[in-house]
């Protein structure tokens, strides 16, 4: 049996997933990892962590959208649908919907099982005569949905602008996926991050207390645990940085010195100066919020933002 560090709890075996996707993006030139592996335990607790931050604006402007236009919500969703988060993380911002909405029951999906599970029996203990449903697993692969909403009507629900992670292909890919999981007559409510001036948004993925850059930084404690890896992270440094032409924030980690290293039993090198695009967040206008919605297979119904066109919550029906 393998064993942690401090041999006394079973260290389990890596995910094929996981390996794959790390080998083949350390592989390329340029270098570049897919975020869902930013979120094991630590990951997920640091993310939450960063939502605090005086600097990222998106998750306490979203929440009072979300506490704002509960009515407006209630009108045009009605009651008695399954609502079914993706990437729900600790799910902070779902009681507000759930309360202006009163749904027949709650399926929160997150790649994070351990994480999934606590934030799910919190949310069952507020919501009492409500079923939560948890499923593991990654949103942008093939899902299924419990049987036990079957025949009910849906709600996606995809806050955080977590679809700005994506590439537009891939986001449209991942809206159509969406469409075809909660099936027709089913709506979803999303939010997208605006456009908006370099600076806010360089501060809002480089916070003055450094949380965010040692949660970029957990993915090497992650690779180095879980895939035998020996990646020095001394050796490495958060950047965000604004790519105006693609309109979005991309975080990578830098080498700051010419590195070799070995993951998975392969073996890596990186110039000084070289680095891991390890995620991308693409902001939107107006027009593009609704031209990427459409191509996904969805009707954009209406839009909430907040006074200063920071954030937008969109509600559109499939």
């Amino acid at each position: 049996m393998l064993l942690t560090e401090d041999a006394t709890l079973p260290l389990r075996a890596p995910d094929p997933a996981f390996r794959r996707d790390i080998v083949e993006g350390l592989s390329r030139e340029p270098k570049a990892t897919p975020p869902i592996w930013f979120y094991d335990r630590r990951g997920s607790e640091l993310f939450e962590a960063i939502t605090d931050l005086p600097e990222y604006y998106p998750t306490r402007t979203e929440t009072a959208l979300l506490e704002k236009h509960g009515h407006d919500f209630a009108a045009m969703v009605g009651s008695g649908r399954a609502v079914v988060e993706f990437g729900a993380g600790s799910a902070r911002k779902t009681p507000h919907l759930l309360r202006a909405i009163d749904p027949e029951a709650y399926v929160p999906i997150d790649i994070s099982g351990e994480f999934l599970h606590a934030s799910s029996s919190d949310l069952a203990s507020a919501f009492p005569g409500l079923p939560v449903l948890p499923v593991v697993g990654d949103f942008n692969r093939d899902l299924s949905l419990p049987a036990a909403v079957d025949g009910l009507p849906r709600l996606g629900f995809f806050p955080g602008s977590t679809i700005g992670n994506l590439e537009p292909e891939a986001a449209v890919d991942l809206l159509r996926a969406m469409h075809r999981l909660l099936g027709d007559g089913s709506m979803l409510l999303i939010g997208m991050d605006r456009i908006k001036d370099r600076e806010r948004l360089i501060a809002a993925y480089d916070d003055a207390a450094g949380v965010t850059a040692a949660f970029n930084l957990n993915l090497i404690t992650r690779i180095n645990r879980e895939l035998e890896g020996d990646m020095p992270i001394d050796g490495f440094a958060h950047r965000a940085v604004w790519n105006d032409e693609k309109a979005r924030i991309e975080m990578h980690l830098e080498a700051v010195r010419p590195l070799h290293f070995h993951v998975a039993g392969q073996c890596f090198r990186m110039a000084a100066g070289e680095t891991i695009h390890t995620e991308s967040s693409h902001k939107y206008g107006t027009r593009d919020e609704r031209l990427l919605l459409r191509a996904g297979g969805w009707e954009p119904l209406r839009e909430w933002t907040d006074a200063d066109g920071l954030f937008s919550l969109i509600l559109a029906a499939a």
